[in-house]
């Protein structure tokens, strides 16, 4: 008996179940569903809706239209840029060595300082050179006091021979000791000079302008030119203004590259953080491509007068190629991906439309449009997540517009 009422009750079941069903889109309007079922069913299993991503389509707006914020499209110039990351690279690099054997005297600059081509940096001990220059000067006094004997000596025995007085001997022996004393008298000079060169090498003066390292001797200490130690280098200083910055390129921007740069100054960004960036100009392109990463090496020289990039130092790089007239961009926000590739939601009319479209590059919040967009219309850029093709839409001020004081009255 038992079980013949659970039969009863489960056929009654099927028949309320299957009239619900039948009657499903008079149930729906009565309930202020304001749609029909079977139209919600054919949205949810459109090919526009499927294009969404999983969890992103939903009902047709039963509760009325969706709230959206939406951005007109303007074509406008936008830079083709091309992103690399970089390091800084000091132009020169130099390391200060001594080039005689000698005692450092005295240190003239700090650690760590700014300093300009030509600066004194470090005396070394130059008193033995000093006498030594000294004794070569008074060599030359005497070979030139020498010299001008040996010229009288030679007049003389030519005044001899023309009165038939002297010998041809004599004259020629007086006319040899004239040249022996000139180069005795230019090897002095020449060794005068030697040491006067040498004299020099005990100022060590900077080659170039730039910031000083780590200085590793101190006054008092003895440097030798063969020494190669750690102490062999008395400082490194390198130039940092202007400045490279090294970066790597793929291989398939290459051709762009050089054809802007053929047509002028190709712009390059330093950008350090979102507040701190340099500009300066390409510079070097090496001449073969890395075959184990694709890339090439190239380089941009950028003025550094406030120090803000610092050698060794990774940046972010932006190389800009051109200006692109009349590109189609749209804030990054209105671009969704789906299993279809990149789409945005179009409004016509009040009704939003998925549209496929085809991304070039994107770049500081916006996303260039290569194809499916065209200029004047409007694409969502907020309240996506409740969006599905053919949606009623009601368009909303952004914050950023609800956020601006009133304009203040007139008069």
């Amino acid at each position: 008996m038992r079980m013949v009422r659970l039969a009863v009750l489960a056929t009654v079941a099927v028949v309320v179940c299957g009239t619900a069903y039948v009657y499903r889109d008079q149930v729906a309007q009565r309930l202020g569903f304001g749609g029909s079922a079977k139209a919600a069913d054919q949205v949810q299993s459109s090919p526009a809706a499927m294009a969404q991503p999983p969890g992103r389509r939903g009902r047709a707006n039963p509760g009325g239209a969706v709230p959206v914020v939406i951005a007109k499209i303007a074509q406008k110039p936008m830079p083709v840029i091309v992103d690399a990351v970089g390091t800084v690279q000091a132009i020169a690099s130099i390391q200060i060595k001594p080039r005689i054997d000698s005692q450092i005297m005295r240190v003239n600059v700090e650690e760590g300082a700014l300093v300009k081509e030509g600066d004194l940096l470090f005396e070394l001990d130059a008193r033995s050179l000093k006498a030594q220059l000294s004794q070569i000067e008074a060599q030359i006094r005497k070979d030139q006091a020498q010299l001008v004997q040996a010229r009288r000596d030679h007049q003389r025995y030519e005044d001899l021979l023309a009165k038939n007085a002297g010998t041809v001997v004599q004259r020629d022996t007086a006319q040899t000791a004239v040249k022996a004393a000139e180069a005795q008298l230019e090897a002095d000079e020449a060794a005068k000079a030697n040491v006067q060169a040498s004299l020099t090498y005990t100022e060590i003066r900077a080659p170039v302008s730039g910031r000083i390292g780590s200085i590793s001797s101190k006054a008092g200490a003895v440097v030798r030119v063969g020494d190669n130690s750690v102490n062999s280098t008395l400082a490194t200083i390198n130039q940092v203004d202007p400045i490279y910055v090294t970066f790597a390129i793929p291989q398939i921007i290459l051709p762009e590259l050089r054809s802007a740069m053929a047509k002028g100054s190709v712009v390059v960004n330093a950008i350090v953080d979102d507040t701190k960036k340099q500009s300066g100009a390409m510079a070097f392109i090496e001449n073969t491509v890395d075959p184990n990463t694709g890339t090439v090496t190239a380089k941009a020289r950028i003025g550094n007068a406030n120090e803000l990039l610092w050698p060794g130092q990774f940046i972010k790089v932006e190389v800009v190629l051109g200006i692109e007239p009349e590109a189609i961009a749209v804030p990054s926000a209105a671009v969704q991906l789906g299993p279809q590739g990149a789409y945005v939601f179009v409004i016509k009319d009040g009704v939003a439309e998925v549209r496929q479209v085809t991304v070039k590059r994107t770049q500081d919040g916006e996303s260039v449009i290569g194809k499916g967009l065209a200029d004047g219309e409007s694409v969502v850029v907020d309240g996506q997540l409740r969006l599905v093709n053919g949606a009623a839409v009601a368009v909303r001020p952004s914050p950023t517009e609800v956020a601006k004081p009133p304009a203040p009255p007139r008069g």
